[in-house]
């Protein structure tokens, strides 16, 4: 039996080295608990369905290990009442019956046992299938976390992609709606201007948009002067006014 014992201290279990076991009859609880404490497992014990329930989703345990035959709530509805609340429905689950029929051990499965093993079953025998559930059960918990690891980054590329775009489209929009020419209703009122050779009120005549975008436009007012001295062009950025013509 030693070596029975020491074959199913599967490790990464140490945190939830918890197991509950439901059966109605005494002595196949207590065989089991006996087993299970000298394996280093800490054990609780329940009779019934409903006490199994309510232990099970309480206490967490890392693995529970049940009849189908209990009062109360049936093996099959607890399997499947254990996959239907979050809190347990990750928890690996060992069916261990007296009902030798292939129906039965179908129902169980589909219920949501991870295995099932039918009675009589000695010690030895639940140790290498505890073994092996909990095997499964810390390979499909890495597999999860390795695929919860891989959607996170790629949510995150994909964010970091979704921002860029929004970023070009906003610019190609600003660009869009960016109009350059010319025009007599410039974003900027044009300032009122003297001739810097004669002195004579500079006559407005249009301006000119351009830049980039608007974030970033430029304006250019155009004026000639009366005197005929020539054609003048402000800019609105600088603020400078000179001859051009």
């Amino acid at each position: 039996m030693p070596n029975a014992v020491n074959s199913f201290n599967v490790p990464g279990h140490a945190e939830s080295m918890l197991a509950l076991i439901v059966d109605r009859d005494d002595d196949t609880r207590g065989m089991y608990a006996e087993f299970l404490r000298a394996a280093a497992w800490k054990v609780e014990q329940a009779a019934d369905g409903r006490e199994a329930l309510a232990k099970a989703i309480s206490l967490r345990p890392g693995i529970v290990i049940t009849e189908t035959r209990l009062p109360g709530i049936n093996g099959f509805d607890l399997c499947g009442l254990l996959r239907q609340d979050t809190v347990t429905a990750g928890t690996p689950i060992l069916v261990v019956t007296g009902d030798a029929y292939p129906a039965d051990v179908e129902r169980a499965h589909a219920s949501g046992a991870d295995a099932v093993l039918v009675k009589p079953c000695l010690p030895d025998r639940l140790a290498a299938e505890m073994c092996r559930v909990l095997s499964q059960s810390q390979e499909a918990r890495q597999r999860a976390r390795e695929a919860h690891e891989t959607v996170t980054e790629r949510l995150l590329h994909a964010e970091d992609a979704l921002g860029r775009s929004r970023a070009i489209t906003r610019k190609y929009n600003l660009k869009l709606t960016h109009k350059r020419g010319d025009t007599t209703t410039p974003p900027v009122t044009p300032l009122a201007f003297h001739c810097p050779a004669c002195d004579s009120q500079l006559a407005y005549q249009r301006s000119h948009i351009g830049g980039v975008s608007v974030r970033h436009q430029e304006q250019w007012d155009y004026f000639a002067c009366p005197a005929g001295c020539g054609t003048f062009q402000y800019r609105v950025r600088t603020r400078k006014l000179r001859k051009v013509l």
